[in-house]
């Protein structure tokens, strides 16, 4: 069983950055996506960043140019770094993670598609 923490949310000012953590414990399989979501209140749960086991990224849109996923599988730890941060981006940050997806599924970031997260870690930027 995959068990996924994350760390490292907290308060900023626009235009500051935030480097979310998610250490991934337990039997990890050799094709995976993994990466990040996020949810407001009354929003429905988005796909920010993820990375398939393959090393293709995929970005939402809105964090393009600004968010960096980034893994080190020394200490099986998945990175967000979160650059120019805008209010718009305060959220519930998740890190989530599906096994045996090809890359096409990791690129359509449904959520449906992610079996396993973990609590969350909560971001929010001031204006």
């Amino acid at each position: 069983q995959v068990q996924l923490v994350e760390s490292g949310g907290g308060s900023v000012q626009a235009g500051g950055s935030l480097r979310p953590s998610c250490v991934v414990s337990g039997r990890i399989y050799s094709s995976y996506c993994m990466g990040w979501f996020r949810q407001a209140p009354g929003t429905e749960r988005e796909a920010v960043a993820l990375r398939h086991s393959d090393g293709t990224t995929i970005y939402a849109d809105s964090v393009k140019g600004r968010f960096t996923i980034s893994q080190d599988k020394a200490k099986n730890t998945l990175y967000l770094q979160m650059n120019s941060l805008k209010p718009e981006d305060t959220a519930m940050y998740y890190c989530a993670a599906s096994f045996f997806v090809d890359v096409g599924r990791c690129k359509g970031g449904n959520s449906y598609d992610f079996g396993t997260w973990g609590q969350g870690t909560q971001v929010t930027v001031s204006s």
